[in-house]
């Protein structure tokens, strides 16, 4: 295959989010209780990423499922839906057992993930802590 037909792909994934989640807890809470609520939330998220990248380092996909499951619910619990949409779709390939498909899934939920959390596009705007 020569160089002249590789095409470099630059995906462009986009960050869904449902305000309401956030806007309830605030509400329930108080802005500044609520800060802390989900500061420490996605720092939950972030370290739960960080394990399950262990995981995969390890080719350890078949205990992961239950991780995903938890990494959803969280992501929903702060309407990080995109995120939570992902882990349930790396799911349907490690029940699948299509090692491709997950490669290309695990990349997306590893760029939404830093998008969502480490680029700013987190709810209240707030840093994992």
């Amino acid at each position: 295959m020569s160089q002249d037909k590789v095409v470099a792909l630059r995906p462009k994934d986009q960050v869904c989010q449902d305000v309401k989640p956030i806007a309830t807890i605030c509400h329930n809470l108080g802005p500044v209780t609520a800060q802390k609520v989900v500061a420490r939330a996605l720092g939950e998220i972030s370290q739960s990423v960080a394990a399950l990248a262990d995981q995969v380092k390890a080719h350890d996909l078949a205990e992961m499922r239950r991780p995903l499951r938890r990494l959803q619910r969280m992501s929903e619990s702060l309407g990080l839906v995109t995120l939570g949409l992902i882990a349930v779709d790396l799911t349907l390939c490690i029940d699948s057992q299509d090692v491709t498909a997950f490669a290309a899934v695990w990349a997306r939920l590893l760029r939404v993930a830093d998008m969502a959390l480490v680029q700013g596009h987190n709810p209240l705007g707030l840093t994992q802590g």
